[in-house]
């Protein structure tokens, strides 16, 4: 395949309407099962019996794979051709939701969501890579935010869409809405997006390099997910040592699978990536806990309660392309800065959340969250991809899914922890309501201390100097 360059040509300006229209869907994909998976915990916990803990790793199992494997493939993807590799993805991810919607355990389910994550891995890896590639930095902030806008269109159609499914056809058919979605866009990726994009090629893949951060990452996110059981401090210290190693060995290599002068010389790469771990990790997991407190406490169907979860991502998508579009003009860490400070003000009013919290009063914060995340993703996305050369594109991209997924791990890893040394392995129940809400408000309060961290990590990059 040839490597196409976006000119002022009529070709180049159809591949840019194909790989923008592209990268918009695979966004819609990924948040809206996301999101509708949610609303559909309950309903699947009730179905296979599973504890509060078991139903956390529902999602844990998805981001564990997602985090392990997106930087590997985000340098497969500079070698061989990031367009590849993304078909690639969307292959694994179909058929990954096919197993899942026809799992007769729990087990099983949780496996398969597993193997989606690793499809997932490789499209994070190279979605923003290949926007990069084609967009000049000009345009950059607008598409980066149209494409933002359709991750949260996926999120807020996803509650209502996914628990409509849920309440009337069951919990299976959110996954094989899935087949559909992801058949159409590999024709589309197939037919309309020419050429491939690997501006590495000829380098030479770094295999041992990919396995040693794989494994440590494996390590690391696993033992963190089982906190507080004992062997799972050992299991993190092990993972961390790992990713030690693999740091020293990077520092010695011609072709390492990442460059780790991206992170020693260029502050505004490595912070943009810390406030982007900090981000996700102090919010990934609100909406899994608010599911379960509207649903089992104050006795929402799934429907209605995805209708409600809608708040927050339906001012996302509003929101997302015009603040892309502010970050093009006005520095990316101004904009994002005030973003993590809206999200922490919406974080601290969710901490006095009771049972007899007034409905208008969740939406009202939900909303209030969903500007602030609105503020912070396209512009701090912005900052990442804007800050390296062309030829970092994919590890570029592929550290910015990592920073999500590890993000969104760790926002998961913190429930799961301390709703294991509140409510036990038990499932949530009537009787065990105050300790469900005890453990959602200590979860909170330690996102809202994270997301305090988030502001300083934001402020620090420093200015973004456009590489084009």
């Amino acid at each position: 395949m040839i490597q196409v360059k976006a000119d002022s040509t009529e070709e180049s300006k159809s591949i840019k309407r194909a790989a923008l229209l592209v990268a918009t869907m695979a966004s819609f994909i990924g948040p809206f099962m996301g999101s509708s998976v949610n609303v559909a915990l309950p309903s699947i916990g009730d179905y296979f019996s599973l504890s509060a803990v078991s139903l956390g790793w529902i999602n844990t199992a998805y981001l564990l794979s997602a985090a392990t494997f997106s930087i590997p493939f985000g340098r497969l993807g500079d070698i061989y051709g990031r367009k590849k590799i993304y078909m690639a993805g969307v292959f694994v991810f179909t058929i990954a939701s096919i197993i899942v919607a026809m799992s007769v355990s729990g087990l099983m389910l949780i496996l398969g969501r597993f193997l989606q994550g690793f499809g997932a891995s490789m499209i994070f890896a190279t979605g923003m890579a290949l926007l990069m590639s084609i967009f000049p930095a000009s345009e950059r902030g607008k598409v980066l935010g149209i494409t933002v806008a359709s991750v949260y269109f996926g999120l807020s159609s996803g509650p209502f869409i996914g628990g409509m499914i849920t309440q009337h056809l069951g919990w299976r058919y959110i996954f094989w809405v899935n087949v559909p979605l992801g058949l159409i866009l590999l024709a589309v990726i197939f037919l309309m997006l020419k050429g491939d994009w690997a501006e590495e090629r000829g380098q030479k893949f770094d295999l041992l390099g990919s396995l040693m951060l794989a494994v440590s990452l494996l390590v690391t996110m696993y033992g963190f997910s089982k906190l507080p059981e004992t062997y799972a401090f050992g299991l993190v210290a092990l993972g961390l040592i790992g990713i030690a190693g693999f740091v020293f060995y990077e520092m010695k290599l011609e072709s390492p699978v990442v460059d780790m002068s991206l992170f020693i010389s260029n502050s505004a790469f490595t912070f943009s990536n810390l406030a982007a771990l900090i981000n996700y990790a102090a919010t990934f997991a609100v909406t899994f806990l608010l599911s379960l407190y509207l649903q089992n406490v104050k006795g929402y169907q799934p429907q209605e309660a995805g209708t409600i979860l809608m708040a927050q991502p339906v001012v996302q998508a509003i929101f997302s392309p015009l603040a892309g579009r502010l970050s093009d003009r006005i520095q990316p860490r101004k904009v994002a800065s005030v973003g993590m400070a809206f999200t922490l003000l919406g974080l601290v009013a969710l901490v006095f959340i009771r049972i007899d919290t007034p409905l208008y009063l969740i939406i009202g914060v939900l909303m209030f969250l969903g500007f602030g995340f609105a503020l912070f993703s396209s512009p701090n996305t912005n900052a990442i991809m804007s800050s390296v050369e062309r030829r970092y594109y994919g590890v570029a991209s592929a550290m910015t899914g990592t920073m999500r997924q590890i993000g969104m791990m760790v926002s998961m890893g913190i429930v799961m922890m301390i709703m294991a040394l509140i409510l036990g392995q038990g499932e949530i129940k009537a009787e065990s309501l105050p300790q469900f809400i005890s453990s959602m408000k200590i979860s909170l309060i330690i996102f809202a201390v994270m997301c305090l961290g988030g502001i300083f990590a934001s402020l620090a990059r420093g200015d973004i100097k456009r590489v084009k």
